[in-house]
């Protein structure tokens, strides 16, 4: 046989069209897979209080999956890649987890640990570094379905099945999106003045997210040490924030699980609107006064929690409390508090003039609290 015969060109269009065909006959199956997946995700997720920005699923498009039956083989670029692309092409069905923290990272990878079969982990921030290309770092996995899972009706067809779930916080998601339009992937040909932003721009995302991190891990010891201080009554120095202010309130005039999350934003609103800085202040301003003896005058029953501390906060600032309100410009408001100083007044209340702005501010909880 001549030696031309032996070498004919491999057939990449038909490679590509054939692959596609033969995909477009279980591509829905794939979905379906994703879908269960996503699911079962989620609601590990949602067990274990698991916070993240989002999860997705999707069955590979055809044409990609087309494209990428076709690519060349890094060892010999007249052959195919992936010959037999719907076994050798594992990211038919594909679920992403985009968590909002690198922390979250950790927790991610014991969830799919526990609750999959997991096949393979790559991290392609590891991969990248080495191949001296460009690019944000995620985490791959090739998953199947739990043992015990597979087993049960529903999920029977998806026994071998394997599923692609890459893990990745928002920021690297958003610089694998713009990714794509990136021209150059390698530091070996880019420029070297666009190498070098680059460079910086990859540093700056690993440094905004190390960062946001930090942020949250010092705002989760500053809300802990808060608790801990409004448990032992030490409140001089502690700002006030919803958290704080919630766990304040609830020592100070018993929980209402009927208090909403806005509320306690709303009313720390309200608390730096009136010019209080500390909680210290602000029990200051309260403490003399009883606050269902204020809701039975102002309204004539027991009113809920933030309510009733409004009220305190009246009687305790009086006048000053009407005209440092953000609703001071609305003259039914006017005319309703006055009203109630008024009532205050005739049984008997002792309106204070109590005002936080004339007030020093303690020593912060972080220096002058142990």
């Amino acid at each position: 046989m001549p030696q031309d015969k032996e070498q004919s060109e491999f057939d990449f269009k038909a490679h590509q069209e054939s692959a596609i065909a033969a995909y477009l006959k279980v591509q829905a199956f794939y979905n379906d897979l994703a879908t269960a997946v996503q699911l079962i995700v989620n609601e590990c997720l949602k067990k274990r209080g698991i916070k993240v920005h989002s999860v997705m699923s999707r069955a590979k498009d055809a044409m990609s999956f087309g494209q990428k039956a076709a690519s060349p083989s890094d060892e010999d670029p007249t052959k195919p890649k992936y010959p037999y692309p719907l076994e050798q092409i594992t990211d038919l069905a594909g679920v992403r987890i985009i968590t909002f923290f690198p922390s979250t990272l950790a927790d991610v990878d014991r969830l799919l640990a526990e609750e999959f079969d997991v096949v393979e982990r790559s991290d392609k921030g590891e991969q990248l570094v080495y191949e001296e290309r460009f690019g944000y770092q995620s985490i791959h996995y090739l998953v199947r379905l739990s043992r015990s899972r597979a087993d049960l009706a529903e999920y029977t067809r998806f026994h071998s099945a394997i599923t692609e779930i890459q893990v990745r916080t928002i920021l690297q998601h958003a610089w694998d999106e713009i990714e794509h339009d990136i021209q150059y992937k390698s530091t070996l040909t880019i420029p070297a003045a666009i190498r070098r932003r680059f460079m910086a721009l990859a540093g700056l995302l690993e440094i905004a997210d190390r960062e946001f991190q930090a942020i949250q891990d010092a705002d989760r010891q500053l809300t802990k040490e808060s608790r801990r201080l409004v448990d032992k009554g030490q409140l001089g120095g502690i700002e006030i924030t919803p958290d704080a202010l919630r766990t304040f309130l609830d020592k100070k005039l018993g929980p209402d699980g009927r208090i909403s999350d806005f509320s306690y934003e709303w009313t720390t609103r309200l608390l730096k609107k009136l010019g209080f800085r500390t909680l210290g202040q602000v029990d200051t301003c309260i403490s003399a006064l009883d606050d269902d003896k204020l809701s039975q005058i102002a309204a004539g029953s027991r009113q809920g929690q933030t309510t009733r501390f409004e009220y305190m906060l009246l009687a305790g600032m009086g006048e000053e409390y009407i005209k440092r309100h953000p609703w001071n410009k609305y003259a039914w408001f006017i005319s309703t508090e006055t009203r109630r100083l008024d009532k205050f007044k005739s049984a008997g209340v002792s309106v204070g003039v109590f005002d936080p702005m004339a007030e020093p501010p303690l020593e912060t909880a972080s220096t002058g609290q142990g």
